[in-house]
């Protein structure tokens, strides 16, 4: 079992910045591969960015690509996913996510560890 907690969510205004963290337990964290989704109101969960397990590969949605960057620390166990140039539209629900397949994923269904989620809401 892999527990994920996620945190630094929070209200900021349209242009501003954000960073994400995501602190795992359990198993050992390097084997896995990490991944940021979010979901908003209405809305499907979708991808945001992914990183390998040893953070040599990244992966991006093309809405983020150039604002958001996705970094893990093996040694601390943790994940961070950066947000920069936040819009409106990034309003959401972010949860982290771990794998334990060796490429970086996109589909949920290959992710089996979850969080709770952070909320992260952009006002314009």
């Amino acid at each position: 079992q892999v527990q994920l907690a996620e945190s630094g969510g929070g209200l900021v205004q349209a242009g501003g910045s954000l960073r994400l963290s995501c602190a795992a337990s359990g198993r050992t964290f390097s084997n896995y591969a990490m991944g940021w989704f979010r979901q908003a109101p209405g809305k499907e969960r979708e991808f945001v960015a992914g990183i390998s397990s040893i953070g040599g590969n990244t992966n991006y949605a093309d809405s983020v690509k150039g604002r958001f960057t996705i970094s893990r620390d093996n040694a601390l166990n943790t994940v961070y996913l950066q947000l920069n140039s936040l819009k409106p539209e990034d309003t959401a629900v972010y949860y982290c996510t771990a794998g334990s397949m060796i490429q970086v994923s996109d589909h949920p269904g290959e992710y089996s560890y979850w969080g709770q989620g952070t909320q992260v809401t952009v006002s314009s």
